[in-house]
């Protein structure tokens, strides 16, 4: 008696639930997602020929602006919070005057070792307020900083 082949049925997948995970994943990563905050202040940086890369983490900026305003900012939320306050967590950075950096500087080493201390000043800032800043960190045992400027292309 001969064999009779049985016909192959095609096998059929549905791919509802195939995209509403891909939907749950773009909603989990859209809703978790840090975004940056807003500057303080907008400045246009100096140029220079130098190309060494600032740290990711750990980081604490000093920004001066065009009208010679001092900013402080951490990159941590929670560092910020325990220095400036719950309420202003989510800012980048605080305008702050020269008698209180050197105290916010301090505090903000005591509670993170590890910061590491960049500086970003308007090409229009007066020199006066850098040179106040630079004084106030090596006051206050701050000998290494970054200053950010803009690489030039040549």
């Amino acid at each position: 008696m001969p064999k009779h082949k049985t016909k192959r049925v095609g096998v059929s997948i549905d791919n509802t639930p195939l995209v509403d995970v891909g939907f749950l994943l773009l909603t989990f990563f859209m809703l978790t997602t840090q975004f940056r905050p807003p500057e303080e202040v907008q400045i246009v940086l100096p140029s220079s020929h130098s190309a060494f890369k600032l740290p990711d983490s750990d980081v604490m900026t000093i920004t001066l602006s065009e009208d010679n305003r001092i900013f402080l900012g951490f990159d941590s939320q929670k560092l910020t919070g325990r220095i400036f306050g719950d309420e202003n967590k989510l800012r980048a950075g605080l305008e702050v005057t020269k008698e209180e950096l050197g105290d916010l500087l301090v505090r903000a080493r005591i509670a993170n070792p590890r910061l590491r201390t960049v500086v970003k000043g308007d090409q229009k800032a007066d020199y006066g307020v850098a040179e106040d800043v630079m004084n106030i960190l090596q006051k206050t045992n701050i000998t290494r900083f970054n200053l950010v400027t803009d690489l030039e292309n040549n």
